[in-house]
């Protein structure tokens, strides 16, 4: 339970962090001061977010997709079972073993079938985030160089 709930307070914080990395260099063009930069980053955050739907702090605060136990192993060692049996008994007459042995196999085939599919989730919600990012990123260049400041 420690180490998971450590894992999600890590994966959240790199989270939050890769969102906001991503935010574009600003530069004053036109000799801008820096209360007037702050204030015209506010506004373009807020039209910004008002245009693309695209909340950036909620974006960086979605936690990753959950990885605890989700019965695969179970599943496949339940699997496992009932196929080792039928062959256990019919090429040694002994069921029990060979039941044992296929629940062994569907056990592991199982947590490697889960562990693929948590990846696949968290490398598919790693692209949703980063795509939003970009987007939201976008609006709020447009913006700033709408008022005068030069954006990479």
């Amino acid at each position: 339970m420690k180490a998971s709930y450590l894992a999600a307070v890590a994966a959240l914080a790199v989270t939050s962090y890769a969102a906001f990395a991503q935010k574009p260099a600003v530069y004053p063009a036109h000799g801008q001061s820096a209360t007037k930069q702050s204030q015209d980053d506010g506004a373009c955050y807020a039209w910004a977010k008002q245009n693309t739907g695209i909340d950036p702090a909620v974006v960086a605060g979605t936690p990753p997709p959950p990885q605890g136990p989700t019965g695969a192993r179970a599943r496949g060692a339940a699997r496992g079972a009932a196929a080792g049996a039928i062959v256990g008994d019919v090429n040694h007459n002994d069921a029990g073993h060979g039941a044992a042995v296929g629940a062994t196999a569907g056990a592991v085939a199982g947590g490697v079938r889960s562990r693929r599919q948590h990846a696949a989730q968290a490398q598919n919600a790693q692209a949703s985030e980063q795509a939003e990012m970009s987007t939201y990123w976008r609006a709020y260049s447009a913006c700033m160089q709408g008022r005068g400041y030069t954006v990479q």
